[in-house]
């Protein structure tokens, strides 16, 4: 992995001052409890900058942030790392992309992956453009490599990733934009498990999905897979549903996270 394929942050400064405030929203938004969850943000080919062990990440500072190399060997930092950064480790070293990772317990996210369902299925636009969709690992023991390998296949091609039994794991091109991610994957599986309380699921036949991935050309967004399309023909949203209006509106909203992002 060279150092020109290799995404970083663009201000180490920046990344402490993500790092807090995402770590903040998380603790805030309940989708982590007591000192749970990590977040780390690669500031070179060789240094992750993470949250340090026995913290609560909403009350966690920048003077406690600690940095390690990618095989996990702190560097600096008053406080240790948590045994859990293996898991951002091994995702640096296969995504050169990304440049973030935010891993959380988000209640609605975690209760599908705890039931052992995934949230792939073809229902939200935004979703469909930004994620595709969001699959399920198998579980791994925390703690050491075994997090990580039922998950290695999923990670390599997807930009958030349910956690069997655990929680959720989100990438970026900045912390920023791997919580942003954490935040969607929660929305949707609220708005899942709405629907499925409710009887019914309307899921995007394959035309109506087509027209979403075409955007993701036209936003340079590539190598993320696509939901998954029922096997039987057709659309639950009726043939005569007008998707201009649709188009246009996901077109704005994905625009707009893009240009926050930037």
């Amino acid at each position: 992995m060279s150092s020109e394929s290799v995404s970083t942050v663009p201000n180490a400064f920046a990344a402490r001052r993500e790092i807090c405030e995402a770590g903040r929203r998380i603790y805030q938004r309940a989708f982590v409890a007591a000192n749970d969850g990590n977040i780390s943000a690669r500031l070179s080919e060789d240094r992750i900058l993470c949250t340090p062990t026995g913290v609560s990440k909403g009350f966690i500072s920048e003077e406690m942030l600690a940095i390690c190399d990618l095989d996990g060997t702190q560097v600096s930092g008053p406080m240790k790392i948590s045994s859990e950064i293996r898991m951002h480790l091994e995702a640096y070293k296969l995504r050169s992309d990304i440049a973030a990772v935010v891993h959380a317990h988000p209640p609605t996210a975690t209760g599908f992956a705890v039931a052992g369902l995934d949230l792939t299925e073809c229902v939200l636009p935004e979703v469909i453009v930004l994620l595709g969709g969001i699959p399920l690992a198998p579980y791994g023991t925390p703690g050491g490599p075994d997090i990580f390998e039922p998950m290695r296949e999923l990670v390599g091609r997807y930009d958030a990733v349910l956690m069997a039994n655990h929680g959720a794991v989100t990438l970026g091109k900045h912390v920023m934009d791997a919580h942003f991610k954490m935040e969607t994957v929660e929305h949707f599986a609220r708005i899942a498990l709405v629907a499925r309380q409710l009887g019914a699921t309307n899921t995007l036949g394959e035309g109506h999905v087509q027209e979403l991935l075409d955007l993701r050309t036209r936003f340079g967004i590539t190598g993320r897979p696509g939901c998954q399309i029922p096997s039987t023909a057709g659309s639950n949203i009726p043939v005569g549903t007008e998707t201009d209006e649709l188009v246009a509106q996901i077109t704005r909203q994905v625009l707009q996270q893009l240009q926050e992002g930037d």
